[in-house]
């Protein structure tokens, strides 16, 4: 699976959205986070958490992932997001070493 292709899908779906000018990606010590500029309408509050999470379901549609997104800080229009995709930490297969936790032996 490639996780390039993921983000790229990502922020195509958050520029979708009329109220986001702008949004990249920057990685800080290999951790990545969100660069978005947001005008919200007058009565919009809590909507930019929303549109991201929507975003981030439409780009992880039918792949095994997951999403963490939290807030680091804001300037004016300018939202600061840490924000990570990741695969759900879990056997996916049997490797035959007949382990306590096999898939084998779930119901």
């Amino acid at each position: 699976m490639d996780l390039n292709q993921i983000w790229h899908q990502f922020i195509d779906h958050l520029l979708d959205n009329d109220e986001i000018t702008q949004a990249s990606i920057k990685k800080f010590t290999g951790i990545p986070f969100i660069y978005i500029h947001y005008h919200p309408a007058p009565n919009d509050d809590g909507k930019l958490s929303l549109l991201i999470k929507t975003a981030a379901s439409l780009s992880m549609r039918g792949k095994q992932l997951h999403c963490e997104t939290i807030f680091v800080r804001q300037e004016e229009h300018l939202y600061v997001f840490r924000h990570r995709f990741y695969v759900p930490q879990q056997k996916m297969f049997c490797c035959g070493n007949l382990c306590p936790d096999c898939i084998l032996y779930r119901s």
